[in-house]
C-alpha cells in the first residue's frame, strides 16, 4: 500500500498542464491529491520528502522495450527490466513483440501483465503481434488482443508476406481501432546488411543497409494508409529522406506519427569504425546528415516522440564478429540523460524534452499517463539536475550491459520514482 506523501519544495515540471514552478505535491491513496495552492488543508502526510534543488517530473512513458520474457529468459526477465526502468524515471513501458517472444495470444498478454504486476515496478502496456508468430502470413486474433488490453499491434522487425496481407491487416486494425506500430523496412533491400551504406561500410567490408530499405518500406505503407485511413505510427526512423516523407504525409493530412530512438540522435556510422558490436543496431546508425535531420525533426515536432528502444542482451550476444552479433542497445538508463543532453545542446527546450518522453508517447499509445493531474495515478520521479555521473556497465541495473555510452558523462540523475504513489526506487 502507498503512504500519503508530501513532496516539498521541488520544481514541478509538467508541460501537459503548463506547470513549471517550485511547489509542493501531495500524494494519497496512490493518486495525486493536490499541487501547490490546490493541496487540501486537511491533508496529513505520513511521509514528507524535501525535494529542494530537485525536479518533480511526470513518469516517463517509453514506447519501445523488449522485455524478453516469455521465451528468452536467458537474456533477462520482466522483473529485472521493469526495475531498471524505474531506476531511470520510466514508470510505464510498451512491450514490443519479437520473433522469440511473439505476443500473439491473449494468454501471453495476460502472462506479461501478471509478471509485471507481480514485480511491482514499472507498469507494462503491451503491443501485440500483427500476424501469428510474427510469421507475416496469418493475421493475429486482433479482437482478442484488443480485449485483453493491447494498445496497438506491430510486426516488429519481421517481414509481412506480401502487401495484400498488410493491407488486410490495416483494414482489420482500423475496424478494431488498434493503431499499428510499424517499422518501415523493405527486407528485400536489407538482405544481410549490418551497417549504413556508404564509404565507411565499403572500407570496413560490412554488408550495407541502404537508406532505401527504410524509404521504400515507408512509401508502401503510406500508400496503404491513404487507401485504408488506418492510423500508423512509424517506429524508429533513422534517415533524412524518411523525415522528408513523413513531413509531406502529415501536410497531406494522413493519420501518421513517428518516433526516434534516443541513440540515433547522438551516434552515427562513425561510431562503428572500430567494428564496435555495441553500435550494431536496427535500423543502423546512419550519417551525420541523417542524425542532424533527426534532431531538426524532433526540434520542429515532425517526429512525435523519443523512445529508448531498450534491447538487453546477454554478454555472448555481442562477442561475435560485428555482423554476427545481435543488434540492439540496453537503453532504459540512458533515455532521460540523453534527452536532457539535447536540452544542454539547445536542440530542445526543457518543456519540449519532457513532453517527448511523457505526454506525447502516452497520447500515441492511448494511455492516460505522462502528466501530473490532480486525481490521476501518482506516477512520477524526482530528478537531481546537478548530479554528475559516468556510465559504467557494471553499475547498470538492467541485466543487459550492452550500451555504447560507456564512459559518457551525464548531468542529472533520477533519485526516486513513484508508481501508484508507492516509492519503487530510491537512489
Amino acid at each position: 500500500m502507498s503512504r500519503s506523501t508530501l513532496i516539498k519544495n521541488g520544481r514541478i515540471i509538467d508541460p501537459a498542464n503548463g506547470i513549471d514552478e517550485i511547489a509542493d505535491i501531495a500524494i494519497a491513496k496512490g493518486k495525486i491529491d493536490g499541487i501547490g495552492n490546490n493541496i487540501n488543508t486537511e491533508f496529513k502526510a505520513e511521509h514528507i520528502i524535501d525535494a529542494k534543488g530537485q525536479w518533480v517530473l511526470p513518469g516517463i512513458v517509453d514506447l519501445s522495450a523488449y522485455l524478453r520474457e516469455p521465451g528468452q529468459e536467458n537474456k533477462t526477465r520482466i522483473a529485472y527490466e521493469t526495475y531498471s526502468a524505474v531506476s531511470a524515471g520510466i514508470t510505464r513501458v510498451c512491450c514490443m513483440p519479437e520473433t522469440n517472444s511473439p505476443i500473439d495470444s491473449g494468454a501471453t498478454v495476460k502472462l506479461i501483465k501478471s509478471k509485471a504486476k507481480q514485480a511491482g515496478f514499472a507498469r507494462v502496456s503491451v503491443i501485440g503481434s500483427l500476424t501469428q508468430g510474427l510469421k507475416g502470413e496469418q493475421l493475429s486474433h486482433m479482437g482478442s488482443l484488443k480485449y485483453v488490453g493491447c494498445v496497438g499491434l506491430s510486426q516488429g522487425h519481421q517481414p509481412i508476406r506480401n502487401l495484400a496481407t498488410l493491407r488486410k491487416a490495416m483494414e482489420y486494425a482500423a475496424t478494431f481501432e488498434l493503431p499499428l506500430f510499424l517499422h518501415p523496412i523493405e527486407h528485400t533491400l536489407m538482405m544481410d546488411g549490418g551497417m549504413h551504406e556508404g564509404a565507411l561500410s565499403t572500407r570496413l567490408g560490412i554488408h550495407p543497409i541502404p537508406v532505401a530499405t527504410e524509404t521504400v518500406g515507408m512509401a508502401q505503407i503510406l500508400i496503404l494508409v491513404k487507401q485504408t485511413n488506418c492510423p500508423v505510427h512509424f517506429c524508429r526512423l533513422s534517415s533524412a529522406d524518411s523525415i522528408e516523407m513523413l513531413s509531406k504525409a502529415k501536410q497531406d493530412g494522413l493519420p501518421v506519427t513517428a518516433d526516434v530512438a534516443a541513440h540515433q540522435l547522438f551516434l552515427t556510422e562513425m561510431d562503428v569504425a572500430d567494428y564496435n558490436p555495441l553500435c550494431h543496431t536496427i535500423p543502423p546508425l546512419r550519417s551525420e546528415r541523417d542524425r542532424d535531420a533527426l534532431r531538426q525533426a524532433v526540434s520542429t515536432g515532425v517526429i512525435d516522440a523519443i523512445c529508448s528502444d531498450h534491447q538487453p542482451h546477454e554478454i555472448d550476444a555481442k562477442l561475435a564478429p560485428f555482423e554476427e552479433t545481435e543488434p540492439g542497445i540496453s537503453a532504459f538508463e540512458t533515455l532521460l540523460p540523453l534527452v536532457m543532453r539535447l536540452v544542454e545542446e539547445k536542440v530542445l527546450t526543457l518543456s519540449q524534452a519532457i513532453t517527448f518522453i511523457t505526454q506525447s508517447p502516452a497520447e500515441l499509445a492511448g494511455i492516460k499517463a505522462g502528466s501530473l493531474e490532480v486525481g490521476q495515478s501518482a506516477d512520477l520521479s524526482l530528478f537531481d539536475p546537478e548530479y554528475f555521473w559516468q556510465l559504467d556497465p557494471t553499475d547498470m541495473v538492467s541485466e543487459g550491459k550492452n550500451s555504447p555510452f560507456t564512459g559518457w558523462g551525464f548531468n542529472g540523475k533520477t533519485t526516486q520514482t513513484f508508481v501508484k504513489g508507492k516509492s519503487v526506487f530510491s537512489l
